[in-house]
């Protein structure tokens, strides 16, 4: 218990210091600021034959682009980073470090993708408006986050103890892809059925559907596969990845913190060098 609440007082430590630092800040914030600018100047143009504006329909896949992009892969860098300089050495040296380290990245990680899920919503509402949000959506949103958040974050630390600096920059396009294909900014009932399929194998279309379902009217549902929010479905999916992340991780994280030493250490700031060089 002593380790979970160093953890904590570390996450949030690290979580103000991130929100008082101009370049975190920037890093956190330019691209859904981009976003909601294009956004806005969409905001008039619907999408076919409904009343649904462009603008309206894009804003809950932005929103669980944050969720699965920077959940996953902000663990991801930040424990590839710590492995590369030593942080993660030092924090093995401490009795407990190891948990407190881990428990502290998750609360950064986490805490980081619900500020930028309140700040990001409420200026969508402002800018854009066409939807609001109820208690019943509230409930849906809170379920639809805390079970995408469970699903991504696992898979961000096991890629993060197994890649390095460069093959970890490398995951970026193929993650982009997925986001794509997966019906966050263009309805997947537009995309031929096989890449229907592919998307729906992922957590990220179903974080999608869920935040979508959340904040649109009820008739919106009329686009999506099957002409319906399929709830059920989507608590199984990334119920399911939750299960095997929160399985498969705590494994791979304790082999990564026991091949952990000074040598290995300089091996790979030897071959950051020669890469340099």
């Amino acid at each position: 218990m002593s380790a979970i609440r160093a953890g904590l007082s570390r996450g949030l430590i690290e979580l103000r210091q991130a929100y008082t630092n101009p370049v975190d800040l920037i890093g956190q914030f330019l691209t859904p600021t981009i976003t909601l600018v294009i956004l806005f100047l969409l905001r008039n143009k619907t999408y076919g034959d409904t009343e649904l504006s462009i603008a309206e329909l894009a804003v809950p896949g932005l929103l669980s682009t944050i969720i699965s992009f920077n959940g996953m892969y902000a663990l991801l860098n930040v424990l590839v980073q710590d492995r590369e300089d030593g942080t993660l050495l030092r924090a093995k040296a401490v009795p407990k470090g190891m948990v407190a380290y881990f428990v502290g990245k998750i609360v950064t990680t986490a805490g980081a993708v619900l500020v930028q899920l309140a700040i990001v919503l409420g200026v969508s509402m402002v800018i854009i408006g066409g939807f609001s949000l109820s208690a019943a959506g509230a409930v849906t949103f809170g379920w639809v986050v805390a079970l995408g958040l469970l699903a991504v974050l696992p898979f961000g630390a096991i890629l993060g103890s197994v890649l390095d600096a460069r093959t970890s920059f490398l995951l970026t396009m193929p993650l982009m892809g997925v986001i794509a294909i997966s019906g966050i900014f263009y309805p997947i009932t537009a995309m031929p059925g096989w890449l229907q399929g592919v998307a729906q194998v992922f957590p990220v279309y179903w974080l999608g559907l869920g935040t979508r379902s959340a904040l649109l009217p009820a008739d919106a549902a009329a686009i999506e596969l099957d002409e319906s929010w399929r709830h059920l479905e989507t608590v199984g999916v990334l119920g399911l990845w939750a299960v095997v992340g929160l399985l498969i991780a705590p494994t791979v994280l304790r082999r990564m913190a026991g091949h952990e030493s000074g040598s290995s250490m300089a091996q790979r700031r030897e071959k950051a060098l020669q890469r340099a060089f």
